[in-house]
């Protein structure tokens, strides 16, 4: 029979308690995990600021190039302001040489026009008389509304156009090239013409001009969207062509996965950097350039608005809507950038 024995420690020993490493072990840790998350706030805050200084510094030289544009210009911008049917007298010209700073070094107006920008004040219309931030603020909406619609309907076209003719041969593929090289070619303001003429006039399916309605959008975006998928659709293919060649979409075969399900799944996001690259340029492109487009459709927005001031010469206009181009795509060119470490988990390691 066998008893059991409990060690007692002697007496006046000061052995230390068995929680006491573990306790220290855990407040070494928590210490560790507090650096570490006191490292990656630092390295995110250097990188929030990294971004907004690099914004800053595109809307900077946008400014500075402008403005240099606006002394250019040949002529009196006392004239330009009254326009060519507008008579004044010396002491009017003068009053309103003065009132708006045209007869200050063009130093000193240079400065002031920076102070202006980080006070975000633009001035105001020559033609109009209202705040040039108020009138684009008026005619953005229906520019992004239009903007964004034919861009998503683009990545919509070239992703369906892609998956469907990478890596493969026949007539499916000979008329995907042929679509996108005739979308390509074809001028802008003569396929807004022709889709007004055969759906509009014709079959009246859609409103002929306005921004009145979902409708009045359609043929619009179709106009501005074809071009840029066709676009799209070719970057996108080429990548996608190249990576189902990689081990990554053999293994995948390997596995039993369908062609199809493998373009989807692995190869569609693996080839989808350089289709966010070139997605994120078009965005600023389409922001600015839908000039033609709204005029051919009577749409209100920025580039109705970016015509009429250059008609007109009404520069603070002007201005203000290349401030406005040039920060769309600082913006865009930054939200891409973190779009890559969405898309590629090798770059969020790094």
């Amino acid at each position: 029979m066998t008893s059991e024995t409990t060690a007692v420690p002697p007496a006046g020993s000061t052995a230390a308690p068995a929680a006491a490493p573990a306790a220290g072990a855990a407040t070494a840790a928590g210490d560790q995990a507090g650096r570490i998350a006191r490292r990656g706030a630092a390295r995110l805050a250097r990188a929030v600021a990294a971004r907004v200084a690099a914004v800053a510094v595109v809307l900077f030289g946008a400014a500075t190039v402008a403005f240099a544009g606006l002394q250019a210009l040949p002529g009196d911008p006392v004239a330009t302001l009254l326009g060519p049917q507008t008579t004044a007298s010396p002491a009017v010209r003068e009053q309103i040489r003065d009132e708006y700073g045209f007869d200050r070094p063009v130093v000193v107006q240079y400065v002031d026009y920076l102070d202006d920008l980080v006070h975000l004040r633009l001035g105001e219309s020559y033609q109009l008389r209202r705040p040039v931030w108020d009138l684009i603020a008026d005619q953005f909406g229906p520019t992004a509304q239009l903007a964004f619609a034919a861009l998503g309907l683009a990545l919509v076209l070239s992703v369906t156009a892609a998956v469907l003719t990478a890596g493969r041969r026949g007539v499916l593929r000979s008329a995907a090239r042929a679509w996108e090289l005739a979308a390509v070619s074809v001028p802008g303001f003569w396929l807004g013409i022709a889709l007004l003429t055969v759906f509009s006039f014709h079959l009246r399916w859609f409103p002929v001009a306005g921004s009145g309605g979902a409708g009045t959008l359609v043929l619009p975006a179709v106009t501005l969207a074809l071009p840029v998928s066709a676009v799209l659709a070719q970057v996108l293919r080429e990548s996608m062509e190249a990576a189902l060649d990689e081990p990554f979409a053999l293994s995948a075969r390997a596995r039993g996965l369908s062609r199809t399900a493998v373009r989807i799944r692995h190869v569609l996001r693996h080839a989808a950097l350089p289709l966010a690259t070139l997605s994120g340029w078009l965005t600023g492109t389409l922001l600015g350039g839908t000039v033609l487009v709204e005029k051919v459709f009577a749409r209100p927005g920025v580039g109705a608005l970016t015509l009429q001031a250059v008609e007109t010469k009404d520069m603070p206009v002007v201005m203000g809507v290349v401030l406005l181009a040039a920060l769309c795509f600082a913006v865009i060119s930054q939200l891409v950038d973190v779009l890559y470490r969405v898309a590629d988990p090798r770059l969020r390691k790094g």
